[in-house]
């Protein structure tokens, strides 16, 4: 029987291109998206599309069983990819934009692994693969909501791997750092309704910067990976034998985190700071 797994976040970017992936080497695909016609152009790919929101529960809840119902109550991997950002500094985060932030990309995500678990302790075994960012374990400025969700995701999948070490499931994190995506685009409705920049005594920055990146065709980053990047490594994390904790994926998180261990804190921020 072809091995299962639920996708979630799959509209465009990393989770469709896993998808598709999955698919055509034999996957048995169960890919979660929200809106109508991302559903339909999965499920026209030969994908089994269904709706799912992170941040309802109950959305959750069905989602799953669905998945569950159709394989006969078995799942063998879980890949945890949605998530979005609200870009925009800190100082002017109201804390409804980072409750927004945190119910999609950490309790959503917790609430559905939560579920999966006890399945796949019935059935002897799975992997559940977390899709966390270089920016876990390093923040950037302008991006306080979604390192501060990526960083709570880091913690908590760090400690499941822990709790989970004497079971057959394996918790894994990928780590990418810069892939082609909608992540940015898809995060300008979120500012506009919660960052209130004209008023903010960092208004002459967002002219100057956040508001050039987000609403400005950019160039060429020659540290930017396809999707296709993340999902090679995906790949390798769902069939190994002993799969590792972490995986990273493009140079720059590679970089990041040896510059971590090695730089002094002090000398650390001054590199991030540049950009």
């Amino acid at each position: 029987m072809a091995r299962s797994i639920l996708i979630t976040g799959c509209s465009s970017g990393i989770g469709r291109d896993a998808a598709l992936t999955l698919s055509r080497r034999g996957w048995r695909v169960f890919a979660t998206a929200r809106d109508e016609d991302s559903l339909a152009r999965l499920n026209a790919s030969g994908v089994t599309a269904l709706p799912m929101e992170m941040s309802d529960g109950r959305s959750v809840a069905d989602g799953l069983s669905q998945v569950l119902e159709a394989t006969g109550g078995t799942l063998d991997a879980l890949y945890n990819n949605a998530a979005f950002a609200c870009p925009g500094a800190v100082e002017d985060l109201p804390a409804g934009a980072l409750r927004a932030v945190f119910e999609t990309n950490v309790f959503g995500l917790h609430d559905l692994t939560t579920r999966v678990i006890p399945v796949m302790r019935a059935q002897g075994g799975g992997r559940i693969v977390q899709c966390s960012s270089v920016l876990g374990y390093v923040p950037m400025a302008w991006r306080g909501a979604y390192v501060a969700s990526k960083f709570a995701l880091e913690g908590l999948t760090d400690t499941l791997r822990i709790e989970m070490r004497d079971t057959p499931v394996r918790i894994i994190t990928l780590q990418p750092g810069p892939i082609a995506s909608r992540i940015r685009t898809n995060s300008i409705p979120h500012f506009e309704a919660w960052i209130d920049w004209r008023n903010s005594p960092r208004r002459g920055q967002y002219e100057a910067s956040l508001l050039k990146r987000l609403y400005e065709p950019s160039g060429s980053d020659r540290f930017q990976l396809p999707p296709s990047a993340a999902t090679r490594t995906l790949l390798r994390a769902l069939e190994a034998r002993t799969p590792r904790a972490h995986y990273r994926v493009t140079m720059p998180s590679h970089i990041m985190a040896a510059a971590r261990r090695i730089l002094p804190q002090r000398a650390l921020d001054a590199l991030i700071a540049r950009g």
